[in-house]
């Protein structure tokens, strides 16, 4: 998926991961990964800065743990993210269903002009 689809969503798209728990950046990623099929593969030099972007904004909030030995900045949802997610949906099916009015099957072909 080329990189410009995603701007302006991924930050959605971050917010919906962390929706379902607390996650450290690497299991964020690898979740965007599977649950885009494998279309999402973003490095981590695209997500982390988002992160840190949610969490200035106060959408997202981490703590420092440590796993198996390994010191992991784990990443969860605040009451403002959660709000900012339920926004999030709503803006995305104005959009997309506006969207598909004009590029879906559906879509009446237009006469050429």
């Amino acid at each position: 998926m080329k990189a410009q689809a995603l701007h302006g969503h991924l930050d959605a798209l971050l917010l919906a991961v962390l929706e379902g728990g607390a996650q450290h950046g690497y299991a964020i990623i690898e979740a965007l990964k599977e649950r885009s099929g494998g279309t999402l593969n973003l490095p981590t030099g695209t997500v982390y800065p988002a992160l840190r972007r949610l969490e200035r904004a106060g959408y997202v909030e981490s703590a420092w743990s440590t796993v198996n030995g390994r010191e992991r900045r784990t990443y969860q949802l605040t009451g403002a993210g959660h709000r900012a997610l339920s926004g999030e949906r709503t803006s995305w099916q104005e959009f997309s269903s506006t969207v598909s009015r004009f590029l879906g099957a559906d879509a009446p072909p237009q006469a050429p002009a």
